[in-house]
């Protein structure tokens, strides 16, 4: 073999070395290049230890509106009391944990979720779009309906007799949600004037007043309002929106609210749903399975 033919088998010879060289150096860098991606997405995805932050704590802490009977409200002596605080007490003691009830400000309800001032939102919360798609909602556990409360001599019989008419309202309540919706637009657009209060309480005293002409509100709650008060109010039969109540916790924090409806169901097969529903509605009116 002669000196040219030496050279160019030598020279062909590293060349192929390089490029299997080369190649198994881009396959490593490939390899861990997508090991690395495994491994930033894996941590990328935060661990849910919302249950376990209340286990650690000791207390869980139940954000709602004290005038907002017979879900959650203040007694005479100055105890809030409920059918939703009774349960809330039920199921803590279930996680054994300690429950703290923090009134709030409504319209801030879902920014002292976000800032963990509070836990959950658990007092006649109504599930609705808006909702579901910011907050990790539980399981529905009692029907309701937004209806219209009128005085028992009111001319007003239906919807369309409010029309130029003035409507009571609890700011931030799931009433004023299904309100300002696009589908009751009809309905608002024909309401004279919409007066703005912070509780039902103050809207119900707004109504008998003759300053306005209806409330709309939860027909949960106004029932247990006139029956108990012997106000001279009625619940018209036309509802404006059908709706359940449900328990709001922070988006993505499934892991307490998976405990949440689990202690649900253990407290109406045991049969504390029952006796607590009784207590408050002469029934078990809850929707819990």
């Amino acid at each position: 073999m002669n000196m040219k033919k030496r050279v160019f088998y030598f020279l062909l010879l590293v060349g192929l070395v390089l490029g299997l060289t080369a190649c198994g150096t881009k396959e490593t860098r490939g390899n861990a290049v997508g090991k690395t991606g495994e491994e930033s997405g894996s941590n990328a995805k935060q661990e849910d230890t919302s249950l376990q932050y209340i286990l650690d704590r000791g207390k869980f802490i139940v954000g709602l509106d004290d005038t907002f009977p017979p879900m959650g409200f203040r007694d005479d002596a100055n105890n809030i009391v409920g059918f939703d605080i009774d349960l809330a007490q039920a199921v803590s003691d279930k996680l054994g944990v300690e429950l703290v009830l923090q009134p709030i400000e409504w319209d801030a309800k879902e920014q002292e979720l976000a800032t963990k001032n509070i836990d959950a939102i658990w007092n006649g919360f109504s599930i609705t779009e808006e909702r579901l798609a910011n907050l990790t909602m539980s399981d529905p556990y009692m029907e309701n309906s937004i209806s219209l409360v009128v005085a028992k001599d009111s001319e007003i019989a239906s919807m369309e007799d409010m029309a130029g008419k003035r409507l009571a309202v609890q700011s931030g309540s799931s009433a004023q949600e299904a309100l300002d919706s696009e589908e009751n637009k009809e309905f608002k657009d024909s309401v004279g004037k919409i007066n703005e209060f912070a509780s039902y309480v103050t809207a119900l005293m707004d109504l008998e007043t003759g300053n306005s002409d209806a409330v709309l509100m939860d027909s949960v709650v106004a029932n247990y309002m006139i029956n108990t008060a012997g106000k001279d109010f009625t619940i018209l039969d036309d509802a404006l929106v059908a709706e359940e109540y449900a328990v709001g916790f922070r988006k993505g924090d499934q892991a307490l609210c998976d405990a949440v409806n689990n202690a649900l169901k253990e407290l109406k097969e045991d049969g504390t749903v029952e006796t607590i529903a009784t207590k408050w509605f002469g029934s078990d009116i809850t929707t819990i399975e």
